[in-house]
């Protein structure tokens, strides 16, 4: 038995008499210009875009002031268990800051929900936008989301100006086959849906640092 369906009539007409309409041509876009700022000094550009972002960035001379740097922030941090990226590099950091803390390697699984903190490498550093680039290899999906802190230690080599060229070194080095997924990271979580009140940590860790080598 037929349903009478005004609402939907009207919708089909509507949509019947659009079709009809023969399609705009398409035309060029107009550039009206690049929309950051061009990068001159990588460095000095991803600390200023790391302090827009709410982002820790601390300089290290050597491997050294890094183990010291990262003693110091383990040591901000409440009392748990800290997940760290399974990594030659990461062990003799960890070993050479002297954390007494409990440490669960990526080699052992993924992080915990009462990780304190999560301890990656990154895969580049963006300068123009004061971002951390990361894949899989970084310690696996959940390194950079379960935890309240996430700690990244890198190098100044690894910066890179822009994200069009970490994409491309990435691809180039075959990064973005071997990985399940690839992201990229400006700041803490953060959010400001309701009221217009900035909330840190809304979806992944309310604390990001950057522990930056740059002697390396």
């Amino acid at each position: 038995m037929a349903v009478s369906n005004p609402s939907r009539e009207a919708i089909l007409t509507r949509i019947r008499e659009g079709l009809r309409t023969p399609a705009l041509p398409l035309t060029e876009p107009v550039s009206s210009g690049p929309i950051l700022e061009p990068v001159e000094n990588p460095l000095e550009r991803f600390q200023q875009e790391c302090k827009a972002n709410l982002m820790e960035c601390q300089l290290a001379a050597d491997a050294t002031q890094s183990a010291q740097v990262l003693a110091e922030v383990l040591a901000s941090l409440g009392a748990g268990e800290i997940f760290v990226q399974d990594d030659p590099v990461l062990r003799r950091l960890m070993t050479a800051s002297g954390s007494q803390r409990e440490i669960r390697w990526s080699s052992e699984g993924g992080p915990l929900e009462k990780s304190q903190a999560t301890i990656t490498l990154a895969d580049a550093l963006i300068a123009q936008t004061g971002s951390v680039f990361v894949s899989a290899s970084c310690g696996g999906r959940g390194a950079s989301v379960v935890a309240p802190t996430h700690i990244v230690y890198a190098t100044e080599k690894q910066l890179v100006p822009d994200l069009v060229t970490a994409l491309r070194n990435a691809t180039a080095e075959g990064r973005l086959e071997k990985n399940s997924y690839a992201c990229v990271i400006s700041g803490s979580s953060r959010t400001a849906d309701i009221e217009k009140i900035l909330v840190q940590g809304a979806h992944g860790p309310m604390r990001l640092v950057v522990i930056l080598e740059t002697s390396a």
